[in-house]
């Protein structure tokens, strides 16, 4: 599975022409902009993020989005001091494997389809001086056995979230704990949480989330 151009300033020299004195823009460019910027969106679509999800049923494909620095900071600290193998679900860039091998959670890896993202979150450990000692596999998260996974990291959307916590209940350890960024899971209770807003992520021990799951099913049998 851890997040560069600059626009030239209105008035300088290769300004576009469709830009009319004073920062304006007229219905034409407008509509030039609006193409470009629509050109510039499918184009980082088809090249960056649509080969990882061809594979993959529409109602799983989960689109590209770097964590920021903040968000990185939080899901780390709520894995402060754990041991056992850590793995990031749909690692992107590569960015909170490579800062969870940094705090000292060993081993550490992510899964990631994408081969573009692979190619820089490897490029990214390479230039971090970890080459060899973190893996990027490409794997569908789906798939992969995470029986032997104590930390688990997922920084995916809300539709994704209901199936891959039968997963997690159906693979994890009981000592294992899941941090997730941005969206809780809506039918578990967080042992702790941290951060507000976007930033914000949320910690659950698979010991508790089973508990709680049980309590449930003995309820609903009554």
């Amino acid at each position: 599975m851890e997040q560069c151009w600059e626009p030239g300033e209105p008035g300088e020299p290769g300004e576009p022409g469709w830009a009319r004195p004073g920062g304006a823009l007229g219905a034409r460019g407008l509509l030039a902009l609006a193409v470009a910027s629509g050109a510039a969106a499918w184009a980082t679509w088809a090249v960056l993020l649509m080969p990882g999800f061809r594979r993959v049923p529409l109602r799983l494909q989960v689109p590209y989005q770097p964590s920021s620095p903040r968000q990185v900071a939080n899901a780390l600290a709520l894995l402060r001091g754990r041991a056992g193998k850590t793995v990031d679900l749909g690692s992107g860039d590569g960015r909170l494997v490579l800062e969870a091998y940094r705090q000292g959670l060993r081993p550490a890896l992510g899964y990631e389809l994408n081969p573009w993202l692979l190619c820089l979150a490897k490029y990214r450990a390479w230039r971090a001086g970890y080459h060899g000692n973190v893996s990027f596999l490409k794997e569908d998260l789906w798939k992969v056995n995470l029986s032997d996974c104590h930390n688990v990291i997922v920084f995916l959307a809300p539709s994704v979230k209901p199936p891959l916590a039968t997963k997690l209940l159906a693979e994890l350890p009981d000592d294992a704990r899941v941090v997730a960024g941005r969206f809780p899971f809506p039918s578990w209770t967080p042992s702790s949480t941290l951060g507000q807003g976007l930033e914000q992520v949320w910690a659950y021990d698979m010991k508790e989330v089973r508990r709680e799951a049980q309590g449930r099913a003995q309820e609903s049998q009554v």
